[in-house]
């Protein structure tokens, strides 16, 4: 199989979206300008959400208006929860966009107000809109392996969900460990489920409260995921999930990716120093390993 990995920057809007402390819309942008000059071919930049639910975000629109001035080869991917959120990134001028579901009733509820039926029928139409404007989707599907409300999530479920997703037209489904307390065995448990979908239709997204994301990530390449999503600096948490810590570090899965021998094309000194630059930014030490390593 292929030695080739894709690597998705998810830090702008999944490692931000959670500081309590606004920062400013520049800085945003210089992070996402950095991020996309270490070679990534794919970064999540922001959300169309209401800023009554992530506030942080709330400069969405004007990020994307600044972004809009320094063209890139890069994907810029925006999460959308709705129409309205949907509607609101097409007047941006996004060509790709995201959308989620969850795999447990109770994280839905909380996170959406909606139950997982009717977050199916209302991403079906995001989907479908999405892709008769011309745009790209991606899907995501958070709380696949555990939930913080009702525990370990039927593998059966979350296979069901994923394939839900890829009939609406995402051309991709990142699995979520949403409090990061998936294990190798997991991973197993859900992808035996999915034996008929082509790897590269399906990504990792893993969070690492527990330190497991990077063996969650070498079970992920000995079944064949080529795809991983990561937040520069480890970056992040979600708000609804009590518990959970920040993504899998960027620097620290590029350190696992490059000791095995595997090709990804990121330029690894330019990622620490947007880790750097992200610390000064936050007034904080970032909690990836490899910044420890270079802080010693």
């Amino acid at each position: 199989m292929s030695r080739r990995v894709e690597v998705i920057e998810v830090g702008p809007r999944d490692g931000l979206q959670n500081e309590k402390e606004p920062l400013s819309t520049e800085f945003k942008k210089d992070l996402i300008l950095g991020l996309e000059q270490c070679g990534f071919s794919e970064v999540e930049v922001t959300s169309m959400v209401h800023p009554k639910w992530v506030p942080q975000l709330a400069d969405a629109a004007q990020l994307l208006q600044e972004l809009s001035k320094t063209p890139s080869s890069a994907k810029r991917t925006v999460l959308v929860p709705n129409l309205k959120g949907l509607e609101r990134a097409v007047e941006s001028g996004v060509q790709r966009v995201a959308v989620f579901i969850a795999a447990s009733e109770t994280f839905s509820q909380k996170n959406t107000n909606r139950s997982i039926e009717k977050s199916l029928a209302d991403t079906q139409e995001v989907v479908e809109r999405a892709l008769d404007l011309g745009l790209t989707v991606r899907g995501y599907l958070s709380t696949v392996f555990h939930c913080p409300f009702e525990g370990k999530v039927d593998p059966e479920t979350a296979a069901t969900l994923t394939r839900k997703l890829l009939q609406f037209g995402c051309d991709q489904v990142s699995l979520g460990d949403t409090i990061g307390a998936a294990v190798p065995e997991d991973v197993d448990e859900v992808l035996q489920q999915l034996p008929n979908v082509p790897t590269e239709q399906l990504a990792l997204h893993l969070h690492d409260t527990y330190g497991t994301a990077l063996a969650n990530v070498t079970r992920g390449l000995d079944r064949g995921i080529r795809t991983f999503d990561s937040s520069i600096g480890g970056a992040g948490g979600c708000p609804y999930a009590p518990g959970a810590t920040g993504n899998l570090a960027t620097e620290d899965l590029l350190y696992l990716l490059e000791r095995g021998g595997w090709e990804h094309g990121i330029d690894g000194d330019k990622v620490l120093e947007m880790a750097r630059f992200l610390e000064a930014g936050l007034g904080r030490p970032c909690t990836s390993h490899l910044m420890a390593v270079n802080r010693s």
